[in-house]
Formats: structure tokens, C-alpha cells, sequence
């Protein structure tokens, strides 16, 4: 299954229908903007694109867009704190666009070093992709690839402001649930596959 985020509503191509959401067997591309009309236009939370071949669908939902991939990461102190920014009035996880030749390994770091102005991350292990489709000039689908990091130094963090990050600071885990009432649903994917 595929979970793609458009206006922090859910698209998911799957291969055999969800009976949870309103789900359409794929047949043409056209249904890929008839979906996105729908969760434009209405109050539907979810629709489903369903095909017995997954990845026959997925490459086909991929070319329908302008497609990019970013990276970021979910970093952790020697508190247990996590690194989060405040962008677009929403907390958000550090990321940024890959840039050609680099590995999404290399652009999470560099992704985290720039927006939070810290040095010495610790690169860990994978987490998982999320996927986000938005307009800018065309519609274009993100894939971000998260990874876990540390960082055990004590440099004074220093948002971004040129990336419209006004704040980047440590949350304790007890904060989590504040946060969580303020940020996108990719994000809330992402902390829900690590353990505090």
C-alpha cells in the first residue's frame, strides 16, 4: 500500500479495494485527478485507487506528476529530546530536497545541519518514505526518506530563516501530544514508527 498526503487528506493505492474509504478500481490516469477534485472539493477524508498490480499502478500515479524526493531526519540528544522546527505555523521534522548526486543518506544530514544550523549529526537507521503531493506551478508528488539521527553536542540551534523556519528546538517526549495536535500527517507517521 501507498499512502499519499494532499492537503492532509489521504490517497491510497492499494490492490484490492479498502472498504474504509471510497475506493475506485483503476482503469485511466484521468481518476487520478478525479480523486485529488474530490478531496479538494468535499468533506471525504480518503479515497482509495485500487489495481491488482501495485506497482503497475504506482508507476503509473508517479509519471502523472512531477515527481522529487527529499530527506530528513528525526533527531534524538543525549536527553532524548527531538529536534523539531516551526515553519507555516505547523512543527514540522527537518528536510529539504535531494540535490543530483546526492545519496538521500547524505542530503537528510545536510537537510538537518542547514535548517538547525548543528554540526556532528550521527546518521542511524532508516525509517520510512512519505509521500505528499502539492502544487507549485504544476502538481508534484514528494517523496521524503526519514532517517533516525543523534546528536551529542551542545551548539545553540539556529533556525533557517531564509527557508521560513522560525524555530528550531528540542521537545521532551512528554511534549509529543502538544506537538502532534500541530503538525502534518506525514509527520505523525513518521514518530509513530520509532519507540520512546
Amino acid at each position: 500500500m501507498y499512502k499519499v498526503f494532499y492537503n492532509e487528506k489521504a490517497l491510497t493505492l492499494t490492490d484490492k479495494p479498502v472498504l474504509t474509504s471510497k475506493s475506485l478500481q483503476f482503469n485511466t490516469d484521468s481518476q487520478f485527478a478525479e480523486a485529488l477534485a474530490v478531496l479538494r472539493n468535499s468533506s471525504v477524508n480518503e479515497i482509495n485507487i485500487y489495481h491488482h498490480n501495485l506497482e503497475k499502478l504506482w508507476s503509473q500515479f508517479k509519471s502523472y506528476f512531477h515527481y522529487l524526493e527529499a530527506a530528513g531526519g528525526v533527531v534524538k540528544n543525549k536527553k532524548n529530546e527531538i529536534l523539531f522546527i516551526h515553519r507555516l505555523d505547523k512543527w514540522d521534522l527537518p528536510k529539504g530536497k535531494v540535490e543530483e548526486g546526492e545519496t538521500t543518506e547524505i542530503a537528510a544530514v545536510r537537510e538537518v545541519q542547514e535548517e538547525c544550523g548543528i554540526n556532528n549529526l550521527n546518521l542511524n537507521s532508516f525509517i520510512t518514505i512519505t509521500y505528499h503531493i502539492y502544487f507549485q506551478e504544476n502538481m508534484k508528488l514528494k517523496a521524503t526518506y526519514w532517517y533516525e539521527m543523534f546528536y551529542d553536542g551542545n551548539q545553540t540551534l539556529v533556525p533557517q530563516t531564509e527557508e521560513g523556519i522560525g524555530i528550531a528546538e528540542w521537545k521532551r517526549i512528554d511534549e509529543l501530544p502538544e506537538v502532534l495536535k500541530n503538525t502534518y500527517e506525514n509527520i505523525k507517521i513518521v514518530l509513530e514508527k520509532l519507540e520512546f
